[in-house]
């Protein structure tokens, strides 16, 4: 960019302006933290500048293979290093990538497949039969395979596809990397969890990629040198931007391809891990870990807890353990986290119920969010009086460009100015949020959003169900899982068993059902069904 002076002679200019953009936080950690450890899973430890040098081989690597600048290059991926190079090398070539949930069905994986028009696929051993049926499912071209086996856990490679190995092995460890021009380019493709049917692609900038590692390190109240253990997904919203953030501080990555209690409290013991994210899920297994999976530790751990409100009593029980919970609360299309629930130094001496009550709330705007607040249905504020409700509307710079190749649903989310969340809240009088109801019908189980509206879609296709509701039903371990309410075709017969097997052989594990209630449905008198009084019933199941 040249000296482009106006009448002041002050403008933009090579000097003053450069691209906002978390590649630069690996590149500085590979100069002034080179000899830390960035990167720990299992046996493996590598060091920044290790890290810094197989990054530049993948990103040059898939340049040889014919990546180019706005190609899509997909990853199926656990929490492995590779998914953290990735993060990094991908973009580091001018690629935008899409980290696909390894969870899911084969016709979801071959619609983003296709609706993304990924070029490459880095897919882990374990789910290579995954990408293979879903290519055969596939209209039009089709990516390539890049296949990652993993010593750490004894999964061999197959020997039909290039390895990921032999990809860097063909790279460049000092070659260029591809910076953005512009911060407003794309660095990611994130596909939502289908919670209105098929999934929409949130499309994330380098400019919002940046600032979500500036406000989440603040918001952690993060000082240099974190151990962040990778429990949250880096396929669900690039792992909250966290594996972006650690450079930032010359911390290290654990990685963790296997979330049990048990490798969490090793992690802590051995690793020294001083902080991590999760749902409450994740929460719920270290309180009810067997003293056998136990490890002792003598610091306290930072925990980002989001999914789904964890209820008071899970925040009590996990305090005296050792771990700090802080509640977030956001969407993929904000970047992961977007609210916390910042403790006030006047709750310091609050105890009991009351204390996991204030800890339970959904909190406030973090750093790089210019506003959250709570909107009525004519999208204004409504009163800060924790009894209003409304729907939770968002913006500032770690909101999404938009729905990829949907301006339609694009137009909707950000009608009038603001990212429509679509989730149900009120407002305390200091001006926390605390969210009562998710939108609609959405079902978070374990983290994941389910779709009812998908789940119904597939129970109604069994030849004996004549109408069918999905809504959720509270679950101790998942937070919630889906329950299904079904009416019967009239002489037809089905077993609860019947039905569930029947669903689970269409849907991914966390989307079945795993309750099946056979009566009449509650309608209007227009047909519709009423879910609010479906809800009530699941509740005391």
């Amino acid at each position: 960019m040249g000296w482009l002076p106006d009448e002041t002679g002050l403008d933009r200019c090579a000097a003053n302006h450069v691209a906002l953009t978390p590649l630069s936080h690996l590149r500085r950690a590979a100069d002034i933290f080179a000899e830390r450890t960035a990167v720990v899973y299992g046996q493996t430890r590598r060091s920044y500048l290790d890290y810094y040098g197989r990054v530049s081989r993948l990103a040059s690597g898939l340049a040889a293979h014919g990546i180019k600048p706005g190609d899509v290059v997909a990853t199926l991926l656990p929490n492995v290093p590779a998914q953290a190079e990735a993060h990094f090398g991908v973009p580091a070539c001018g690629a935008i990538l899409n980290t696909i949930n390894t969870r899911l069905d084969t016709d979801t994986v071959a619609y983003i497949f296709e609706h993304g028009s990924a070029r490459v696929v880095l897919c882990d051993s374990a789910c290579i039969g995954l990408a293979e049926d879903a290519i055969k499912a596939m209209q039009g071209p089709a990516p390539q395979i890049v296949e990652i086996a993993d010593e750490e856990a004894g999964i061999e490679a197959s020997g039909h596809y290039l390895t990921y190995e032999a990809l860097l092995e063909q790279g460049d460890p000092a070659a260029d990397w591809v910076m953005p021009e512009d911060e407003w380019e794309s660095i990611a493709l994130n596909y939502t969890s289908g919670t209105t049917g098929r999934p929409k692609g949130v499309v994330y900038h380098h400019r919002g990629a940046y600032l979500a590692t500036m406000g989440n390190a603040i918001s952690w109240r993060m000082v240099l040198y974190p151990v962040y253990l990778t429990i949250v997904p880096l396929f669900h919203c690039n792992g909250w931007c966290h594996t972006w953030m650690v450079p930032m501080m010359g911390g290290t990555l654990v990685c963790c391809r296997d979330i049990t209690a048990r490798n969490i409290y090793d992690a802590i013991a051995d690793e020294g891990v001083t902080h991590f994210g999760g749902a409450p899920i994740v929460l719920n297994s270290l309180i009810n870990a067997p003293e056998s999976d136990r490890r002792s530790f003598d610091h306290i751990v930072e925990v980002f807890t989001a999914g789904a409100p964890p209820p008071a009593a899970t925040l009590a029980a996990i305090e005296p353990l050792g771990f700090n919970v802080t509640q977030v609360y956001g969407l993929t299309e904000v970047y992961g986290p977007a609210t916390e629930c910042t403790w006030k130094p006047e709750w310091d001496d609050i105890q009991g119920d009351e204390r996991a009550a204030l800890k339970a709330r959904t909190g406030v705007l973090m750093p790089m969010m210019e506003e959250a607040v709570v909107h009525d249905s004519h999208g204004e504020p409504v009163a800060r009086d924790g009894a209003h409700l409304g729907e939770i509307a968002m913006r500032g710079n770690a909101v999404m460009k938009g729905y990829y190749k949907n301006p339609e649903a694009t137009r909707a989310a950000f009608k009038g100015g603001y990212f429509r969340s679509g989730d149900i809240a009120f407002q305390h009088p200091d001006g926390y949020i605390k969210i009562t109801d998710r939108a609609k019908d959405i079902i978070i189980s374990g983290g994941e959003n389910v779709s009812s509206v998908e789940v119904e879609d597939v129970l109604a296709r069994h030849p004996a169900v004549s109408l069918c509701a999905v809504v959720a039903k509270p679950d101790e371990k998942w937070g919630e899982v889906p329950c299904a309410f079904v009416e019967l075709k009239p002489e037809a017969e089905a077993t609860e068993e019947e039905l569930i097997a029947f669903a689970r052989a269409r849907l991914a594990g966390f989307k079945t059902p795993k309750k099946i209630v056979f009566s009449d449905l509650p309608k209007t008198s227009t047909g519709k069904i009423q879910k609010f009084e479906l809800r009530a019933v699941a509740k005391l199941l």
